[in-house]
């Protein structure tokens, strides 16, 4: 089957990431004296740390004190920016044009912030590659939530089976299960 449009997930999958978001997170927390040593760096890939509060304060949880660590997060996330410039994975430009030419929808929907989405965008002037750019930041409920690629699709104008998604997370696989449309394995001439 030729696909009329592919969905990308931002960290991970165009930029290398993670290991600078663990980082991060580990000074942000560490500054606030609260520990995350029970939870996994894998707790945190595929998911938006607005979702994951509950498990970070555990029995100490409660709505005002995690919005109150959101807002500083954001502001400790804009006093430390992501080094964009050197994490774009080196075949990314190439598979954008490719995809471009074959006149395959392209869009990007990411648990990350509009403004890191944006940044990082502006930073490798891919901008004019993608028809819709989505955060999970725009819906009540991030991922695995289907919600940001039923949006994303509906934007675009397709359908789960007219669509490939790629991720790099368990989470966005089980997700994709719940799209209906299986992961199988990808095939060389599924875009030729």
């Amino acid at each position: 089957m030729k696909f009329k449009a592919v969905i990308f997930d931002m960290d991970g999958v165009l930029v290398d990431t993670e290991r600078y978001y663990l980082q991060r997170r580990e000074e942000f927390f560490g500054d606030h004296g609260i520990s995350i040593s029970h939870l996994t760096p894998s707790d945190f890939i595929g998911g938006n740390m607005k979702d994951i509060w509950p498990r970070i304060l555990q029995g100490s949880f409660d709505e005002e004190k995690a919005s109150e660590l959101q807002e500083d997060y954001e502001q400790f996330k804009e006093n430390h920016p992501m080094p964009y410039a050197e994490l774009l994975f080196s075949d990314v430009p190439d598979i954008l044009e490719f995809l471009r030419h074959k006149e395959v929808k392209i869009a990007l929907a990411s648990s990350s912030s509009m403004f890191d989405i944006k940044q990082m965008l502006d930073i490798h002037q891919l901008n004019s590659y993608f028809e819709v750019v989505v955060s999970g930041n725009d819906f009540k409920q991030t991922k695995p939530n289907p919600e940001i690629y039923q949006s994303t699709m509906k934007k675009l104008g397709v359908t789960p089976s007219e669509t490939l998604i790629i991720e790099d997370s368990e989470k966005e696989f089980k997700l994709e299960k719940q799209l209906v449309r299986p992961f199988g394995q990808l095939k060389t001439n599924a875009l030729a």
